[in-house]
């Protein structure tokens, strides 16, 4: 058996589970298995496979029919394009997240700031702000203990380790501090809709980073409450919201002393970020 038939045969198995990308998803778990790239597995198709590497392809292909996102098999995800460690203390990050770096970098470019991330998970936002504003430093907050673990991971491997402290703690716990910028993706699906969720995000991902609360602002609430304490006067807060979420959150930062700046929506038109601005 060769590399080619291998890829078809994994393909083949994730076809028949209806799983979309069942072509592309053989190809990457195989290049896991043989450690190379995608690349360079498609360019020597008729290299032969050793039982052992049959063995482990097959057991990656069985969690992927099971639906496990392929981030977690391969303990890897692509962000800002790096490549980042992720497991299931943290949430896969998303395409649509770039969309609030991309920005950020945009207003803070060769600018001096303190950033503050809640909710680092992984420490994609703030690894990758970091990334590029090299004058600029950050802290990472989170809950979970087992995240920080990863999100330090992530400093190291991106060089911004000595740019970057994360705590294992909540925001509502965070004083005598004051940053330029305050960043996070919060928490913002509602208890209810947990459950319409796809199987690979509400069986593998982390609950506590998914649930918003009975209306999905719970902790966005608590966020913007807080960030009126530690940002510095006209210091910027720039959150993740939900679908459906931009007028409630935005009657909210208005509330709260906050002008906002900037509605970013992501690649279906929906309003996905806002940028706001301390005016009191």
């Amino acid at each position: 058996m060769n590399t080619l038939d291998l890829i078809n045969l994994g393909s083949n198995k994730l076809k028949k589970q209806k799983i979309n990308t069942h072509r592309l998803d053989s190809e990457i778990l195989l290049s896991n298995v043989l450690k190379k790239t995608r690349e360079q597995l498609l360019v020597k198709l008729n290299q032969n496979i050793k039982k052992t590497q049959f063995l482990a392809f097959n057991n990656l292909i069985n969690r992927r029919i099971l639906k496990e996102p392929i981030a977690y098999i391969i303990n890897e995800k692509e962000f800002w394009s790096k490549k980042f460690k992720v497991d299931k203390n943290t949430l896969i990050p998303r395409p649509e997240t770039e969309l609030l770096v991309e920005n950020l970098i945009k207003i803070y470019k060769n600018k001096k700031i303190s950033v503050l991330d809640v909710g680092t998970g992984s420490g994609c936002i703030l690894v990758s702000l970091l990334s590029e504003l090299p004058n600029s430093k950050g802290i990472g907050i989170d809950i979970s203990k087992n995240a920080i673990k990863i999100a330090q991971k992530n400093a190291f491997l991106h060089n911004v380790q000595t740019r970057i402290k994360f705590l294992n703690k909540s925001i509502i716990y965070l004083f005598n501090c004051k940053f330029d910028l305050l960043v996070s993706n919060p928490p913002y699906i509602d208890k209810k809709n947990i459950k319409n969720l796809d199987d690979g995000i509400k069986k593998y991902e982390p609950l506590i980073a998914l649930n918003g609360g009975n209306d999905g602002l719970d902790v966005i609430k608590k966020v913007i409450y807080k960030a009126k304490e530690i940002l510095k006067i006209n210091g910027k807060l720039a959150l993740e919201i939900g679908n459906n979420q931009s007028l409630k959150v935005s009657k909210e930062l208005k509330r709260n002393n906050f002008k906002i700046e900037q509605h970013i929506r992501d690649y279906k038109e929906n309003t996905r970020c806002l940028i706001s601005t301390l005016i009191k």
